[in-house]
C-alpha cells in the first residue's frame, strides 16, 4: 500500500516529505468550483475530498491524500487570484485586517472503504502595508496560485503581523493532523511529528512561533 499525494502544489509535496515517508504525487482531476451552500471551512474540506476522490478511484489499494486551502474574510470565501489584477484586489481587501485560513485534508483508502476528512483553521493579521509595498510584491509574481494572493513562506511574510494557529495550515498542509490520519491507517513515521514542529524545518517557520 502506497501513499499518494493528490496535488500539483510543490509546497504540499515539500511539507509531506518532512514526514520522511515514501509517497507518490499524482495531479488531481478535480475543479475547484465553490458550492453556494457551503461555508468556507466546509468548502476547504470538500475541495480536499474532491481531489482525493479523483485519484482514489484509479488507485483503490493505496492511501490517497488530498488537501486544499481557502481564505475567509467577513464570512466570504477567497480563493486563488486569476491574475495580478485579481491579486491586487484580494490583497487590498485583507490589508491591515485579520482573516482566517482553512486547510482541508482528506485521506481515502477506497478498497478498505475508508474516507477521513479534517479541517484546520489558523488566523492571520496583516500589516497595513503601503501601496508602494503592494506594488513591489505584485511584481514578484508570488501572488499567483496562492489562496489570498500571498505566500507566508515567501516574500509575503513581511505583510503578516501575527498568526494564531498552525503555521503549516497557512502554508497548505497541517502536518500534525496529516500524520495522525496516516498513522490511523497503519503508516509508520520514522520520527515523531512533534519533533518536526520543534525543529520547524521550513521557510519562515522559525519567524512565527
Amino acid at each position: 500500500m502506497s501513499v499518494i499525494l493528490a496535488s500539483t502544489s510543490p509546497r504540499r509535496r515539500e511539507l509531506l516529505a518532512l514526514l520522511g515517508i515514501p509517497f507518490e504525487v499524482v495531479p488531481p482531476a478535480a475543479e475547484e468550483v465553490p458550492a453556494f451552500d457551503l461555508c468556507p471551512r466546509e468548502q476547504a474540506k470538500q475541495f480536499a475530498l474532491d481531489k482525493a476522490l479523483s485519484i482514489a478511484c484509479r488507485y483503490p489499494d493505496d492511501l490517497v491524500l488530498g488537501s486544499d486551502t481557502v481564505i475567509e474574510i467577513d464570512g466570504t470565501l477567497m480563493g486563488k487570484p486569476q491574475d495580478l489584477h485579481d491579486a491586487e484586489i484580494m490583497l487590498r481587501q485583507i490589508r491591515g485586517r485579520r482573516h482566517e485560513v482553512h486547510t482541508g485534508i482528506a485521506l481515502i483508502h477506497q478498497a478498505a472503504h475508508v474516507t477521513l476528512a479534517r479541517v484546520e483553521t489558523a488566523r492571520v493579521r496583516m500589516t497595513p502595508f503601503t501601496d508602494h509595498e503592494l506594488g513591489r510584491y505584485l511584481e514578484t509574481g508570488e501572488s499567483l496560485g496562492k489562496a489570498g494572493a500571498y505566500s507566508i513562506q515567501g516574500e509575503g511574510a513581511r505583510f503578516i503581523e501575527k498568526i494564531e494557529g498552525d503555521y503549516l495550515t497557512i502554508v497548505g498542509l497541517p502536518l500534525l493532523q496529516t500524520a495522525n490520519l496516516l498513522k490511523q491507517q497503519g503508516v509508520v513515521l520514522p520520527m515523531p511529528v512533534e519533533e518536526i514542529y520543534r525543529l520547524k524545518p521550513y521557510a519562515n517557520w522559525q519567524a512565527f512561533t
